[in-house]
């Protein structure tokens, strides 16, 4: 991450935010550290690390989706917000899980997780980057052009009016969109 802020990674953040998948994986990776050390903030919580790391690596990937250098806040600061954010949400939905009646509660059977190194291997860091990439292609392939913006907005946590606005179309369709988005990425996920 140290590099974030610098020419280079600027000129990446240009590339990744026109789509370059290339890009996308080298901010992902260079701000690994980053999203472990906001994750490492909620160890007491009742989510597993790696848990919160993947949610935090979901809040990278909208962040460099949803940046505007035009707000005036550095790509760092505003990464740092987005993570954060994403890691308080997934330990915000567990604990609300505690509400849930028991007979709605699925039990997980041990033996159906695959046992794994805390510790992944590059080979595994980079499998993990192409699936996420595959499964980002695979969404934006699926998706109009408008239904496409107005995923990414939505992703960058604008509200229907806010998406609407800014698309100058009606909210009706902005939800229209959505659900149309929803009944489309269900059998991708």
């Amino acid at each position: 991450m140290s590099d974030i802020i610098g020419k280079t990674s600027a000129e990446s953040l240009e590339k990744a935010q026109s789509g370059d998948s290339k890009s996308i994986e080298t901010i992902l990776v260079e701000c690994r550290g980053l999203v472990e050390a906001i994750a490492k903030k909620y160890s007491d919580s009742p989510v597993e690390h790696e848990d919160l790391v993947q949610e935090g690596m979901i809040g990278l990937f909208k962040a460099v989706r949803s940046f505007d250098k035009s707000k005036g806040a550095s790509f760092r600061t505003y990464a740092n917000t987005c993570i954060d954010n994403a890691v308080q949400s997934a330990v915000r939905k567990v604990t609300r899980q505690k509400d849930i009646p028991k007979n709605d509660v699925v039990e997980y059977q041990e033996e159906d997780i695959p046992i794994s190194n805390s510790e992944s291997s590059a080979e595994d860091e980079y499998i993990r980057l192409e699936m996420l990439e595959r499964l980002s292609q695979a969404i934006y392939d699926r998706l109009s052009k408008f239904e496409q913006d107005v995923f990414a907005l939505y992703m960058s946590g604008l509200s229907y009016g806010d998406i609407a606005e800014k698309l100058g179309k009606t909210e009706k369709s902005v939800d229209n969109a959505l659900q149309r988005i929803k009944n489309k990425l269900i059998g991708t996920v």
